[in-house]
């Protein structure tokens, strides 16, 4: 798609968004993950698209694919990227370059539930997250760069879900004999 049509599809979608805000709610398309046996999962969307996950040898994992969180700083990094480029689509601005490096650091304490020296529980999850925008376009000023990335920062799913605190609702069926139980 062109910038152009890129812009348009937009403002068709803030249009119609506009009138009938309801349309903006919708259900995200679910995310299947099967466990296949060691420390390695397949997570299956809805239109065919498959993701394989496994753990590193040192934990029991087959090393064989990427990490659960290397997924996590993958949607981070190619949520900010795609974030951008729409804002520069509506702007008219055609970038030449634009990447995004997500990057964190965890303690493999957590995944253990292990304790600190202070007694409290290590977190399982990323810390120090950061994420690092290489972005030019031809004739425009560093500073409308830096403004467009931060105005998208704040409009990005992924970004917003690790920023806002977000309850996850746990559901447990227990399979009995092949078939589900509630």
């Amino acid at each position: 798609m062109s910038l152009s049509d890129i812009a348009a599809a937009q403002q068709r979608v803030v249009s119609v968004l506009r009138q009938r805000p309801a349309f903006g709610v919708q259900a995200d398309a679910p995310a299947l993950a099967r466990w296949e046996g060691a420390l390695r999962a397949r997570t299956t969307h809805d239109n065919g698209t498959e993701v394989v996950t496994d753990m590193p040898a040192e934990i029991g994992g087959g090393a064989s694919s990427v990490t659960p969180g290397w997924l996590l700083r993958a949607a981070l990094a190619s949520c900010a990227v795609t974030r951008i480029a729409m804002l520069a689509a509506t702007e008219g601005l055609v970038l030449e370059t634009l990447e995004a490096r997500a990057t964190s650091r965890s303690d493999a304490r957590g995944l253990f539930g292990m304790a600190d020296a202070d007694g409290c529980i290590v977190t399982p999850g990323p810390g120090d997250v950061q994420l690092h925008v290489r972005i030019g376009a031809p004739g425009v000023a560093p500073e409308r760069l830096r403004a467009l990335v931060a105005a998208s920062a704040p409009l990005s799913p992924v970004t917003s879900a690790l920023q806002e605190p977000l309850t996850v609702a746990m559901h447990v069926d227990v399979a009995v004999d092949g078939e589900a139980q509630g």
